[in-house]
């Protein structure tokens, strides 16, 4: 029997306007507690193409990622452009990193999050497992959506395309 497994705390604070669901942290990001901490997830850069939307539409299509490799200097870059971080599940069975593997999982409890973040203007669901959970999101009366996983197993979607749609869903709510 896997062993319990308890996922990292939220990455939110008062200037959060759109807050990215994930399911649950993958055995690398658990090893390092850093949100995506695998190094082929797509998030990082995706979040990068995002914000480089705002200030350069064109040129930031080949602009190098200027987010760092510092965890921390990543955190506070989403935190200052208004992104939260957290996951659908506060705890599960798992082994591995699969989502298809998980196993006796709580959900997290959403309802202090409008408290919390009273500038949320967003949930986004990162991928089709986050995404069945939306119902529990819905309650905080703002728009729900369901992004393509930035997961490397969520091989079905190329990075471009994946830009596309992340940028379509996330730029709206964190321009306004």
């Amino acid at each position: 029997m896997p062993a319990r497994l308890v996922g990292l705390p939220p990455l939110v604070d008062v200037r959060t306007r759109v807050l990215v669901l994930g399911s649950f942290p993958g055995a690398a990001s658990l090893a390092a507690q850093q949100y995506y901490g695998h190094p082929r997830n797509h998030f990082w850069p995706l979040m990068a193409h995002v914000f480089e939307m705002f200030s350069a539409p064109i040129a930031c299509l080949e602009k190098k990622v200027s987010y760092g490799s510092d965890y921390a200097k990543r955190c506070r870059w989403l935190q200052d452009h208004g992104v939260g971080l957290w996951d659908v599940y506060a705890s599960c069975e798992r082994q591995g990193s699969l989502d298809a593997d998980i196993r006796n999982a709580t959900v997290n409890d959403f309802s202090a999050f409008r408290a919390v973040c009273p500038q949320l203007a967003l949930v986004a669901h990162n991928g089709a497992t986050s995404f069945r959970h939306h119902r529990h999101t819905l309650a905080l009366g703002v728009p729900v959506v369901k992004l393509p996983s930035s997961s490397p197993a969520n091989a079905s979607w190329s990075l471009e395309r994946k830009k596309a749609a992340w940028w379509a869903a996330l730029g709206p709510a964190l321009a306004g």
